[in-house]
């Protein structure tokens, strides 16, 4: 019986605090004059590369250094694409070239 009052007085409580909010929002937005034009739009910005000081400093034969899966190694720079901000570089003690992102290399 006494789990029946609780749960009673629950509802209500939570009912008043619903119905209370509502008449909050409904007189708040009374004061506020409605938007009639809507905002301005700006102009969508053009894609900038992920580090512009640093793909502007980096080039093909830099010396530089590669951070991948938390280690930090020594590497040449093949190529940069700046509008894509990938940089392809050779790694010290391996074959194959990798692209990474422009923000993963640092010039020694």
């Amino acid at each position: 019986m006494m789990m029946k009052i609780f749960a009673i007085a629950l509802l209500a409580l939570a009912l008043t605090a619903c119905e209370s909010s509502t008449e909050n929002a409904n007189s708040s937005n009374e004061n506020k004059p409605s938007a009639a034009t809507p905002a301005v739009a700006t102009p969508a910005a053009t894609a900038a590369p992920a580090s512009p000081v640093a793909s502007m400093q980096i080039k093909a034969g830099d010396k530089v250094k590669v951070t991948t899966n938390g280690s930090s190694t020594e590497a040449t720079v093949v190529s940069v694409d700046e509008k894509a901000g990938k940089v392809t570089v050779k790694m010290q003690g391996q074959k194959e070239e990798k692209t990474v992102a422009i923000s993963a290399v640092v010039k020694r």
